[in-house]
């Protein structure tokens, strides 16, 4: 259970909400009213003030590269570091299938250059999936692909929740929080506001 208690930075906040383990809540907002500035704060990218705590324990009983692997951050922009798509994963026993389920199961052995959009987006997933974080902080994760990677995307994700993992979603598509059977929050000018979302049949 992630829980942010009065979480707050210069341009956000105060913000307070708790996110199961298992479960899903989307955040959508025009650009702007600082949704990726909230993924960054629980990610410990930027200062704040408030509490963040996982499973009980804070944010800073954890060191910082511990937090990040059980709180994993994907930005909307991936950084990439050398030419070869290899170098930036590790060599874990759930690297092919992870590559196999996102539709990109030779991308080892390409170089970065020659990524889209959309294939940035999925490697940049399976690159803190290899971490098994218990919460995934995704930053418009499917806006760059097409219908067939979107459902994939998306399947993926729900059998991580299924698994026990929680996953807070930066989103435009207005049917995504649907589909992910998701507790919606809009962001409008720093504030996070619950949103009535009609849920998906189980």
């Amino acid at each position: 259970m992630l829980t942010v208690d009065q979480l707050q930075t210069p341009l956000i906040g105060p913000i307070s909400f708790v996110l199961d383990g298992g479960s899903c809540a989307t955040v959508s907002g025009p650009s702007g009213a600082g949704k990726s500035l909230l993924l960054r704060a629980l990610s410990d990218l930027d200062d704040s003030s408030g509490t963040i705590s996982l499973g009980g324990k804070t944010k800073e009983a954890h060191t910082a590269p511990e937090w990040r692997r059980k709180v994993a951050y994907v930005p909307a922009e991936s950084g990439w570091w050398t030419d070869n798509v290899q170098d930036h994963f590790q060599d874990t026993p759930n690297l092919a299938q992870l590559l196999d389920t996102v539709g990109l199961p030779d991308a080892l052995a390409w170089q970065v250059s020659r990524l889209s959009t959309g294939e940035r987006q999925r490697l940049a997933l399976v690159r803190a999936l290899q971490l098994n974080p218990q919460v995934l902080l995704l930053d418009e994760p499917t806006s760059a692909l097409d219908p067939v990677s979107v459902s994939a995307i998306e399947t993926l994700l729900k059998s991580r929740i299924s698994s026990g993992d929680a996953i807070l979603l930066v989103t435009h598509d207005q049917d995504q929080p649907v589909r992910m059977n998701a507790v919606n929050y809009h962001m409008a000018s720093g504030k996070l506001t619950l949103q009535e979302t009609t849920r998906a049949a189980q």
